[in-house]
């Protein structure tokens, strides 16, 4: 009895271990089975991952591991391109080329700028690419009293559509001449100080007014060019410019041009019309007829209202800043010594000679130029205008009619009608 028992307890330990063998021998098959029906899967379904022609490891023929893999993750990051934002890798253009029709005026950009001003002068050139050059592709002269870095070089020819140029202005042209008494101009900046007017102990804003004022035009680079427009930093441009001032300027015998107009601070320029009028009584024939006194003097002459053109934006004729006439003018200023013994700036020194020496038919003020520099803006007036343009600025900004703008002086002038809409402006 006892031996049955024991082979009855042998016949159920083997039956257990064929149930155990019996189990692991399916799992294994299952799992065989499983990756089979994955490879399975991959193999006809291969879109869930583009590019996968096998879902293997092995390439169909005989590549490696290494290069399958690689492969799919290249095909991956394709169908992510696929699947994203279309715009362009680097180095690639990114918008479509556009080339207005016509023959091109020989005409730059110019701006005053130094290394530090590489992200302020980025938006400007920004703005004027957008809004007018991307589709005629002016050169840009960029000048500074030092030389440009890596930096502002590689920035700013990657904004431009046309040509960018560096130049340096040399010291004989951004310093003090050595007819300037150099203790009576630091009283002055001293003083200027105390009493706050803007930039009145600046030297470096003075050097930058008389060079703006007597020889940027002269620089080698700008040489080469018979039209400019000047661009600063920081500036905006608010509306589209679908035509080419440049040629305009040319085509209409303009020779100066504005979109902002202004009073002088009377503290930076005490003595700046008494230097004219001595200028005036020794050199007559420079004087044009039919011009734009009536816009400066409300007097015939004999005192200046103030008024100026914003030169922050001009576009004007070089050939005409090169002429005798301004040239003779801007010596007799200078040895006037106001840049450093008063505080001149550029803007009433191009504003009296344009006044003085241009007919005032070559004078134009571009309306439809929406412009900003902190701290005024010119948005064009009238509603239709703005919208045709394509502007974003707000027309309760705009400072054209305030009483502070000598814009109406101008209209009047010309006997021009104001344009409709301008008393909500006021």
């Amino acid at each position: 009895m006892a031996g049955s028992t024991r082979y009855l307890r042998y016949i159920l330990l083997a039956f257990a271990a064929l149930v155990v063998i019996f189990f692991i021998s399916s799992s294994s098959s299952s799992v065989d089975d499983g990756v089979k029906s994955a490879t399975g899967l991959l193999k006809s379904k291969g879109s869930l991952w583009k590019g996968s022609s096998t879902g293997s490891l092995q390439g169909s023929q005989g590549q490696s591991k290494d290069a399958v893999l690689e492969s799919n993750l290249n095909a991956s990051e394709s169908a992510f391109e696929q699947n994203s934002s279309p715009n362009p890798k680097y180095g690639q253009v990114t918008r479509p080329s556009t080339q207005a029709p016509g023959e091109r005026v020989n005409a730059t950009f110019v701006t005053l700028a130094r290394n530090g001003d590489v992200w302020e002068i980025s938006r400007s050139i920004r703005q004027v690419e957008d809004r007018f050059n991307r589709n005629y592709n002016y050169d840009w002269v960029f000048l500074n009293d030092d030389e440009f870095d890596d930096t502002f070089k590689k920035v700013t020819s990657a904004l431009t559509s046309g040509r960018a140029r560096y130049g340096k202005i040399g010291p004989e042209h951004w310093g003090f001449p050595d007819f300037i008494d150099q203790d009576k101009a630091a009283r002055v900046r001293e003083e200027m100080h105390e009493k706050k007017i803007i930039y009145g102990d600046s030297i470096s804003y003075r050097h930058m007014c008389r060079y703006e004022s007597g020889f940027f035009f002269r620089h080698p680079l700008m040489m080469e060019y018979e039209y400019y427009w000047r661009v600063e930093p920081s500036i905006e441009l608010f509306c589209d410019v679908g035509y080419d001032p440049f040629r305009y300027m040319k085509d209409n015998n303009k020779m100066y041009s504005f979109v902002l107009s202004l009073y002088e601070y009377v503290e930076t320029i005490p003595t700046l019309w008494d230097s004219v009028k001595g200028f005036m009584e020794q050199h007559p024939e420079h004087i044009s007829e039919n011009n734009s006194m009536d816009w400066l003097s409300d007097d015939g002459g004999k005192t200046y209202n103030h008024c100026h053109f914003w030169s922050n934006f001009e576009i004007g004729n070089l050939e005409w800043l090169r002429s005798q006439a301004y040239i003779d003018y801007f010596t007799h200023l200078d040895k006037a010594g106001g840049f450093f013994y008063e505080r001149w700036g550029d803007a009433p020194v191009h504003s009296i000679a344009a006044a003085l020496m241009l007919k005032k038919d070559q004078i134009h003020f571009f309306n439809d130029i929406a412009y900003y520099h902190v701290p005024f803006t010119h948005c064009p007036t009238g509603e239709q205008k703005r919208l045709d343009l394509k502007c974003h600025c707000n027309p309760k900004d705009n400072f054209d009619w305030n009483g502070y703008s000598c814009l109406n002086r101008w209209y009047e002038l010309h006997n021009l009608p104001k344009p409709d809409g301008y008393e909500a402006e006021q």
